[in-house]
């Protein structure tokens, strides 16, 4: 009788689980009655704005860090990205650069500071020193943390006192996302590239399209990127409102971390190696919700408006307010026509820029300004446009000089400048002239973003290039 039970309980088909369960599962602390889980925290994290109140927390409470080595800093946001790191934005900027050194000195926490040759934006290190790991929990107090997801990890953007929280207790009370999968199908034309896909996803979905959920982007067109195309996938993943963005790991997921300087060495890498396989989703898994996202013949997108889902491919015309049905969103639409100065019916092409930003934790790794490079090869970019080109980390900019980027970049008449999130968010020094119009691979377009009165056109790498040289959209 014992043998038939035990047999029976064998032949019971397991539930299949999508990778979002699976990490969320595997994290659960306690459970909560009705507040939710209690979840471990594998890796948080840290910059100069939004950690100097949370280390105040720790003083003010007598606290220290639970485990001090499961967190790092950098500095990317206020620092400058002039040649020699002195034209700070204000005094304002510059204390904060100089507190997270010293926080970091006083709490023991490993920092990647300037001059390093490992500092940069947090979401670009992370990955690049191999420390975001397939199946693990990543915090940081910055939205775009679920660049992350690109390894099969669970990367969230968390607040100030939630960044304490995690020094203190290496934990975070939170309630479960509801699971989304985005299948991207069909082929695009040429010059389509991942952030046109992200914007895709946004223009169909919204920017609360995917509110409350953690996204799994699946298809072929995400297997056949590079993990550099998938990390730009799942950074915008929060503009349509997820709270994080994932694609199961796989074996351009294991090949890019072998061999970095914090992933498993060795023996130990092969063995990570086939837990992080279990990690992926399931076939024939469930989700909450599912979107398709038909990306045929699509071609490149340009947002027109002063949010990421106000997207258009680049041959479609400028739409009027009347063309939606939403009262609200007509009335979003005339506010963002008349910030923008554009003209419905017409196409945004051609439209004059006066600047073109390329870099930011959405487009500044190696492959993005490799492609830039491709295009800017004995070009010159159009006059009275200045063109920025920021690596996105230490390590991208010491490759770039290796391979002779940085004097293609000076060569066509761009700025080559200093490793910085500079001019995504111009807290740093680094912004858009008031009233002048930017072509930009950064990943929001909000009113004033990148500088008071400024106009943000988000587009891919490529887009941004052909801008700079045509002058022009």
């Amino acid at each position: 009788m014992k043998f038939r039970q035990s047999l029976r309980r064998t032949r019971m088909k397991m539930p299949k689980k999508n990778i979002i369960d699976k990490i969320w599962e595997s994290h659960v602390v306690r459970t909560e009655s009705g507040a939710g889980d209690i979840l471990f925290v594998d890796l948080q994290f840290l910059h100069e704005v939004t950690s100097p109140q949370a280390f105040e927390i720790l003083r003010d409470q007598k606290l220290d860090f639970l485990f001090p080595e499961r967190h790092f800093a950098t500095i990317d946001h206020s620092i400058p990205t002039d040649k020699n790191r002195t034209m700070w934005a204000d005094k304002k900027t510059q204390k904060q650069v100089e507190k997270m050194r010293e926080n970091c000195k006083e709490f023991g926490i490993k920092i990647f500071d300037v001059g390093s040759g490992k500092q940069g934006i947090v979401h670009i290190i992370g990955p690049e020193l191999g420390l975001t790991l397939p199946g693990t929990t990543v915090v940081c107090g910055d939205s775009h943390t679920a660049t992350h997801g690109a390894f099969g990890a669970m990367g969230f953007g968390i607040g100030t006192t939630q960044v304490s929280h995690v020094m203190a207790t290496q934990s975070l009370l939170l309630k479960k996302p509801k699971t989304m999968k985005v299948d991207f199908f069909g082929t695009p034309d040429e010059g389509f590239s991942p952030k046109d896909a992200a914007l895709a996803l946004i223009r169909q979905i919204g920017m609360r399209g995917g509110t409350e959920h953690a996204i799994e982007f699946c298809g072929d067109f995400v297997r056949n990127l590079s993990m550099e195309g998938r990390m730009t996938i799942c950074n915008m993943a929060i503009e349509c409102g997820a709270k994080s963005g994932l694609i199961s790991p796989d074996e351009k997921t294991f090949e890019y971390l072998r061999n970095r300087e914090f992933s498993p060495k060795g023996n130990l890498f092969d063995a990570e190696v086939e837990k992080w396989k279990a990690i992926a989703s399931d076939d024939e898994s469930e989700f909450d919700l599912v979107e398709r996202v038909d990306l045929s013949k699509k071609k490149p997108f340009i947002t027109w408006g002063t949010s990421p889902e106000q997207v258009i491919e680049i041959d479609e015309p400028i739409p009027h307010p009347e063309d939606f049905s939403d009262p609200a969103e007509q009335k979003t639409a005339e506010i963002a026509l008349k910030y923008t100065k554009l003209k419905s019916g017409t196409l945004i092409s051609g439209t004059k820029i006066d600047v073109v930003f390329i870099g930011s934790c959405t487009n500044g790794r190696i492959e993005d300004l490799r492609e830039v490079a491709s295009i800017f090869r004995g070009e010159k970019v159009a006059k009275n446009v200045r063109t920025i080109v920021v690596p996105g980390s230490e390590n991208v900019k010491k490759m770039c000089i290796e391979e002779g980027l940085d004097e293609i970049f000076l060569s066509a008449g761009a700025e080559f400048r200093e490793p910085g999130c500079s001019m995504c968010l111009a807290m740093n020094g680094d912004f858009v002239p008031e009233g002048a119009r930017c072509a930009s691979t950064s990943n929001r377009n909000f009113i004033g973003r990148q500088g008071k009165n400024s106009i943000t056109h988000l587009m891919s790498p490529r887009t941004a290039a052909f801008c700079a040289i045509r002058g022009e959209i």
